[in-house]
């Protein structure tokens, strides 16, 4: 029993001090308050004291320590991060918590409600670092399959800052970016001169960036693992060199805090001051998980078609669709359209809603199972991320002006832009004489009168026969006829970045040295192609007409060819290309 009060008095005197603001600490009554007097037996007296001398030990440890911190709120359950998360500052460590009810669905909003081991080691053990090979030195580099479409869609973001905003990221790329008007920029080639710190500012502001974009411009929530000062050595250790082990929602619950941000120079003094974070095993994890929280769990389940499949596909765990257009436009919409696609009865398919920095191109396309549209096929910059079936990649151009149209192509939108304005069929592609009569004043075209009374004789016009006549009509009339056959033809140099190490095949990189003798080095692989688009004669609906097929300008046979050829004629319709060394490949 003696021993019983001694427990209660021990645990009362550690919880005792323990708390921020105690109470007094709990004493014996002096003796004389007791009554036992001189009448209190040497073992009562015993037990007395020893209470007496923990309180006193427990009352000075509360003097000695400052009271700790209060910790800091974290959502309800029952409250959406969205609106919950407030502005941190720029930031001190720690951050909000996720409830088990938001760690489970965001974790069922990943991977599904089940996912194999092998799925969920390829997205814990990818970070988001720069190629140490010196060729390939300005790309992230990636080491497991799956999370590419989250690396690639970062890269193209990162390469926009350092070919075209070298001024924003520092003074110490001057060589990668020449600014050679107001509103025109020609980058170098001079990849392998970047300086690290260069490269790790033009990352921080990519990122930065995108969350904002992801946070409709408002709030950008950075993710982080625990802070360190609630981490022990090994623990530390731990997350910097191989990443915790997450293989449920209670996992992701236990290691994931997240801040928010309504300032960009608060976000970006965070994302610099945790960048090794990003850097580690977790890193494209723990980047896509704050973009989903930038956007709002809620919100990108209403983004999606199905909000009930997971954004990582099986079996192979690849990065969705939705995944790249969320780090692209900053909706987690499924399909590349533009604009809705109104199926009736209410229903409809969401594609990309605006014209976006950096923009997609997908070999799907080239084998007719979608169709990108003008909103992601011709971004502000001319940096793409290049789909496969199982792989992300990019391709980009060093001068902006390979996306400018030529004399051809805007004298064909400047009529068909006269003739969609007075179409009133729906998009059926006619218009009645009249409303004829004004595109040909509007557009000065000066038709012969044989002909304007041939194609009007129907009562009204069809834009397919309008622009054969106009092909066939002289320059000087007002018309696009070209008897050189060379109007229009454009030759620009691109570049393909596959991030995922490669050997070189033919030679010309480095060889490893192994027992028996040497292998080629596996490396991330960048090609320079030189692409050589022929005149556009004709819109790509009407590419089988009988001129065309008379043109030995229009049907040029390739002289190289890849899969990548494929995806940049979906840009560039019947583009030929030719590289150096080994094809590049998109897988």
């Amino acid at each position: 029993m003696a021993d019983h009060h001694d427990d209660e008095d021990l645990e009362l005197a550690l919880k005792m001090s323990m708390q921020s603001n105690p109470p007094e600490p709990k004493r014996s009554k002096p003796i004389e308050e007791t009554g036992s007097g001189s009448g209190e037996s040497p073992e009562a007296k015993t037990r007395r004291l020893q209470r007496e001398l923990m309180a006193a030990a427990a009352e000075k440890r509360m003097m000695s320590f400052p009271p700790p911190a209060q910790p800091k709120p974290r959502p309800l359950a029952s409250s959406p991060v969205t609106t919950v998360a407030k502005e941190m500052g720029s930031g001190d460590g720690g951050g909000l918590e996720l409830s088990p009810e938001e760690s489970n669905q965001l974790f069922t909003m990943l991977f599904g409600n089940e996912v194999s081991r092998s799925i969920l080691a390829q997205w814990t053990n990818q970070g988001i670092r720069f190629s140490p090979d010196p060729e390939t030195t300005i790309g992230l580099v990636q080491h497991e399959g799956g999370p590419c479409g989250v690396l690639a869609a970062l890269q193209a973001f990162v390469l926009k800052y350092l070919l075209y905003f070298p001024d924003d990221i520092g003074k110490d790329s001057p060589s990668l970016g020449l600014r050679t008007s107001k509103n025109h920029c020609v980058a170098s080639d001079s990849f392998s001169s970047v300086p690290e710190e260069v490269k790790t500012r033009a990352l921080v502001r990519s990122m930065c960036e995108i969350l904002f974009m992801c946070g409709n411009n408002k709030r950008a929530v950075v993710a982080s693992f625990l802070d360190s000062d609630d981490l022990n050595t090994n623990q530390k250790d731990e997350v910097m060199a191989a990443g915790l082990p997450i293989e449920s929602a209670s996992d992701l619950h236990k290691i994931l805090r997240f801040e928010t941000f309504t300032t960009q120079s608060t976000a970006l003094n965070k994302i610099e001051g945790t960048i090794a974070a990003f850097q580690s095993r977790m890193g494209a994890l723990l980047f896509l998980i704050s973009a989903l929280l930038s956007r709002g769990l809620d919100t990108v389940q209403n983004d999606r078609d199905d909000p009930n499949l997971p954004l990582v596909t099986a079996p192979f765990g690849h990065a969705s669709q939705e995944i790249v257009n969320l780090l692209l436009c900053g909706e987690a919409v499924p399909n590349v359209f533009d604009g809705r696609m109104d199926l009736g009865g209410g229903m409809f398919l969401k594609g990309i809603p605006k014209n976006v920095e950096v923009g997609f191109l997908t070999l799907l396309e080239s084998l007719n199972f979608c169709k990108v549209g003008q909103n992601l096929k011709s971004p502000k910059w001319p940096i793409w991320v290049v789909g496969s079936e199982s792989h992300y990649t990019v391709l980009f151009a060093l001068d902006p002006s390979v996306q400018e149209e030529n004399e051809l192509e805007l004298r064909e939108s400047q009529i068909r832009r006269a003739f969609d304005a007075r179409d009133q069929s729906g998009g059926g592609g006619f218009i009645s004489v009249e409303a004829f009569q004004q595109v040909v004043q509007e557009t000065n075209i000066r038709l012969p009168t044989e002909k304007m009374n041939e194609i009007c004789a129907m009562g009204f016009i069809v834009w397919s026969e309008l622009w054969q006549v106009m092909l066939e009509l002289d320059r000087n009339l007002g018309g696009i006829k070209d008897s050189s056959g060379m109007m229009g033809k454009k030759v620009f140099d691109v570049y393909h970045f596959n991030g995922i190490a490669k050997s070189d095949i033919n030679g010309g990189g480095q060889a490893m040295a192994v027992e028996g003798g040497t292998v080629p080095m596996q490396r991330p692989r960048l090609t320079k192609l030189n692409v050589s688009v022929p005149p556009k004669w004709t819109p790509e609906e009407y590419m089988t007409s009988s001129s065309e097929k008379d043109s030995e300008v229009n049907q040029p046979k390739p002289p190289q060819h890849a899969p990548l050829v494929d995806c940049i004629r979906t840009r560039w319709s019947r583009a030929t290309c030719s590289w150096a060394g080994d094809p590049p490949s998109i897988v």
